[in-house]
C-alpha cells in the first residue's frame, strides 16, 4: 500500500484525505501480522453504511473487554483497510472504560510519524465480536475501523463495489 493511500476513495500515489485526525494510520513497523481467530456474536447484523464517494462506513461498538457497568462508544466508522489497527476519539474511549496500556508509534499518510496510547477493546460490528487494538486518537477524530478487525471476523471490502464482504471461511493460511 503506497503512502498515503487507504485503498478506499483513493487511486494508489493520491493522498486520502486525512480529517481531522491527521490521515490514515500504518504500523510503523513491517511486522503486520494476519489475525487468524473467528467468531459470530448473538446480536443482530449491522449493515454498512451505503458508500459516499468510495468510502465505506460501519457501525462498531467498542467497549472495555470486562466492562459491564459502562456503556460502549458505538458511531459509524470509515473502514480503513490501509489501517491496522482500529482509531476513535480518546474521550469516548474512556468514557467506555477503555483504558490505554501503551504507546506506540504510527505512520500518518502524510508520513509523519506520531505516538499515540492505545488499549485493548471488544470490537463488534456486522454481527461479529472480536477484540484487538484500539489508537486513542485526539478528540476531534473520526473513528477508524482497521484492517485487523475486519479480518480477525472473515470479512473483506470487495474493491469494486467499496462494500464488506463476508469470506465463506476464515483463512488460517
Amino acid at each position: 500500500m503506497l503512502r498515503g493511500s487507504s485503498g478506499l476513495g483513493a487511486r494508489p500515489g493520491e493522498p486520502a484525505d486525512p480529517g481531522a485526525d491527521g490521515g490514515v494510520f500504518r504500523r510503523a513497523w513491517t511486522g503486520e501480522g494476519l489475525s487468524t481467530g473467528g467468531g459470530s456474536g448473538a446480536s443482530q447484523p449491522r449493515r454498512a453504511r451505503p458508500s459516499v464517494v468510495g468510502l465505506t462506513y460501519v457501525t462498531v461498538e467498542l467497549s472495555a473487554p470486562d466492562a459491564r457497568k459502562r456503556r460502549p462508544y458505538s458511531a459509524s466508522f470509515l473502514v480503513d483497510t490501509g489501517a491496522t489497527d482500529t482509531f476513535a476519539p480518546g474521550k469516548r474511549l474512556r468514557k467506555a472504560g477503555i483504558k490505554p496500556i501503551a504507546k506506540t508509534s504510527y505512520e500518518l499518510a502524510n508520513g509523519s510519524v506520531v505516538e499515540y496510547e492505545y488499549g485493548l477493546a471488544r470490537i463488534e460490528f456486522m454481527g461479529e465480536v472480536t477484540a484487538g487494538r484500539v489508537i486513542f486518537g485526539p478528540d476531534d477524530s473520526e473513528p477508524l475501523l482497521g484492517v485487523t478487525a475486519l479480518e480477525s471476523v472473515g470479512i473483506l471490502v470487495d474493491p469494486a463495489k467499496k462494500t464488506p464482504k463476508r469470506l465463506p471461511a476464515i483463512p488460517l493460511k
